[in-house]
C-alpha cells in the first residue's frame, strides 16, 4: 500500500508500546503499595483501580490510558500525512498492545479507555457519541461492563455514520472498527456470563471480587 513507508514498522511498534504501558499497575502501586492483579477483581482497569487505590488513581488511570490511545493514533498520523490506513493499525497494535502487553506476560486490560483514545483521534464525533452511549448505559443500569460493551457494540455503526459529513470511513477503517468492538466484548466475556446469571455486581467503589473494567 501506498500509504506505508519505511518509517511504518517503526510507527506501529511504538504503537504496542505506547499501548503496553500498564498504568493501572504502575498506579495501583504507586497509591496503594499494592499489586492491582492480586486485588479486587485482578484486571489492570481504571475501574478496578479506582475500588482499590481510590478515585483519584483511578481517574488517573483512565486518562492515560485514553492518552496513550490517542497518542498511538496521533503520531501515526503525524508522520504519514494522516493515513487513515496506517492510522488506524496504529490504533489496533496500540489496542492489542493493552490487552497483550509485552510487560505483564501478554496479559492485560480489556480496552475500553485505550480504545475512546484511538478513536477520539480517528473519528472524534463517533468516539463521543459511543461515549454517550457508555454513559447512559452505565448510569441507568450500574453496570459500567454492560456499558463498555453496548458502546463498543454500537461504535461500527457510529463510525459509518459519523466519520464525515456525507462521506462512509474508508474500508479499512471499517474493518479496524469492527476488531476492536470485537475484541472488547470478548475480553468481557466473564461480565457478559455473570450478567446472564444475574451475578455481575454493580460499580461502586468499595473494594469487590466482581469485575467490571
Amino acid at each position: 500500500m501506498s500509504s506505508f513507508t519505511p518509517a511504518t514498522p517503526l510507527l506501529l511498534a511504538a504503537a504496542y508500546l505506547l499501548g503496553s504501558i500498564p498504568f493501572g499497575l504502575i498506579l495501583a502501586k504507586l497509591f496503594a503499595g499494592s499489586d492491582i492483579r492480586k486485588s479486587g477483581s485482578g484486571n489492570i482497569g481504571a475501574t478496578n483501580v479506582a475500588r482499590v487505590a481510590g478515585l483519584g488513581a483511578g481517574i488517573l488511570t483512565l486518562a492515560l490510558d485514553v492518552a496513550k490511545g490517542a497518542a498511538a493514533v496521533w503520531l501515526a498520523g503525524r508522520f504519514t500525512q494522516q493515513s487513515s490506513t496506517v492510522m488506524t493499525f496504529a490504533g489496533i497494535i496500540a489496542l492489542l498492545g493493552h490487552c497483550f502487553s509485552v510487560w505483564l506476560k501478554f496479559k492485560g486490560g480489556k480496552g475500553v479507555a485505550t480504545a475512546l483514545g484511538v478513536f477520539l483521534v480517528l473519528a472524534p464525533l463517533a468516539a463521543l457519541a459511543s461515549l454517550l452511549v457508555f454513559i447512559v448505559v452505565s448510569a441507568a443500569w450500574r453496570y459500567v461492563s454492560l456499558g463498555s460493551v453496548s458502546a463498543a457494540a454500537a461504535m461500527p455503526l457510529l463510525m459509518y455514520f459519523l466519520w464525515a459529513p456525507g462521506h462512509a470511513p474508508p474500508l479499512v477503517v471499517d474493518f479496524g472498527t469492527l476488531f476492536a468492538a470485537a475484541l472488547i466484548i470478548f475480553k468481557h466475556d466473564a461480565n457478559l456470563q455473570r450478567l446472564m446469571d444475574g451475578e455481575e455486581p454493580k460499580f461502586s467503589f468499595r473494594k469487590s471480587k466482581g469485575d467490571t473494567e
